[in-house]
């Protein structure tokens, strides 16, 4: 009887042993149905078109440890992973790159599109390609947050008129270092003039970059003079061919509002071109330097004005418009059937579907309109 039962146990190890392998391709051909095991965006095309990529942990808490929504961190605690979708408008800005000419002034992109149809999720795809080729990363998560809800307001003392907010330009500068500490280290990039932020401190030509940023954030009220000379010395460092650099800015319309909640000394609001910040980021999106490229969202959601339309030319006004100008405009629109598909799938695979009949996915696509947003949010009671 001992026998006959070790004989049954083996057996039943060996059945299971050779089933396991199978059962493991199994669940790798159902993943692949909405997933792809390319998370490198470099590597990115049509073959991984509507499916859905996972950021690495380590590049994620480097790259976007201040570039994402509090809405979009909860969604990456309770997935237990980050993904993103590969969608159209990513993959022809990716196609337009590779074709660009780094020689030539800086090709600039304008991603619009309606509220909560994936704008954001567009530029955080950019950013991590730029940042898996290597370029030096200037990104504004949300540049409203300036301009409705400034940490602390001054006068500038070296440009007349203008208005500083060290410590959100402080905190801008922690950001940028810790987002491009590696690709800094490897270019040991060097001033290319000297800088006296007061008689007492001055940066002098050919000391290190990280240093000048490293002042910043020490010594606060020098913090928007030094974003300024940070923006010229990247240009001059591309123009001579030492890096590579995106800018990546979200809400960028809101550079060019009329109204913000910003207020001088005088308890007057000041207009978004009387602060400081403003000015050094427009600077880095103009077209006077190459060997770069400038990727910006516009949303009617980043001022109090101009809410009528999602089209850039409404949203920049003339003087966005003519700054910006020439652009390539990129539309995001709401999910494809087949993109609508796939989140389905990718949600019941992360439980945050826990059943859903044919009847219940087709009224999901009609109340949500296939919007992201929308459909993640009703999603949240299923």
């Amino acid at each position: 009887m001992t026998l006959f039962r070790s004989r049954i146990i083996k057996l039943f190890k060996l059945r299971n042993l050779s089933t396991a392998p199978q059962a493991v391709r199994v669940q790798e051909e159902l993943t692949q149905t909405f997933k792809t095991t390319e998370n490198n965006p470099v590597n990115h095309d049509e073959r991984h078109l509507g499916k859905f990529y996972t950021i690495p942990s380590g590049q994620l808490k480097t790259i976007f440890s201040h570039g994402l929504t509090n809405e979009y961190k909860k969604i990456i605690t309770t997935f237990t992973e980050a993904c993103l979708m590969v969608r159209k408008p990513a993959l022809d800005i990716f196609e337009c790159l590779a074709q660009t000419n780094y020689k030539k002034p800086v090709n600039k992109y304008v991603i619009y599109g309606g509220y909560g149809c994936g704008k954001s999720s567009t530029l955080l795809h950019v950013i991590h390609h730029g940042y898996c080729s290597n370029k030096i990363i200037v990104h504004i998560p949300w540049a409203t947050h300036w301009y409705l809800g400034p940490k602390e307001v001054a006068n500038s003392t070296t440009k007349d008129g203008l208005v500083d907010l060290p410590i959100d330009a402080a905190a801008w500068l922690v950001n940028f270092k810790k987002q491009n500490a590696d690709v800094l280290a490897r270019t040991d990039l060097k001033l290319s003039k000297s800088y006296e932020w007061s008689p007492e401190d001055t940066s002098l030509k050919n000391s290190p970059l990280l240093d000048t940023i490293g002042l910043g954030i020490e010594r606060i009220k020098y913090a928007c003079d030094i974003v300024d000379a940070l923006m010229t010395e990247l240009k001059e460092a591309c123009i001579a061919g030492k890096c590579k650099v995106l800018v990546a800015i979200d809400g960028f319309n809101a550079l060019f509002a009329d109204t913000t909640r910003v207020k001088d000394e005088q308890k007057q609001m000041v207009p978004s071109a009387r602060i400081s910040l403003t000015r050094s980021f427009l600077n880095i999106t103009k077209s006077d330097w190459c060997n770069g490229e400038v990727v910006v969202v516009v949303d009617e959601k980043a001022t109090e004005e101009r809410r009528n339309s999602h089209l850039p030319r409404y949203l920049l006004s003339e003087k966005g418009f003519e700054h910006m100008d020439p652009f390539l405009p990129i539309a995001v629109e709401n999910y494809s059937r087949d993109e609508f598909d796939t989140v389905i799938e990718y949600y019941k695979n992360r439980k945050w579907i826990r059943e859903l009949t044919a009847d219940g996915h087709k009224e999901l696509k009609v109340i949500s309109g296939a919007n992201p947003r929308k459909l993640m949010n009703y999603c949240k009671h299923l």
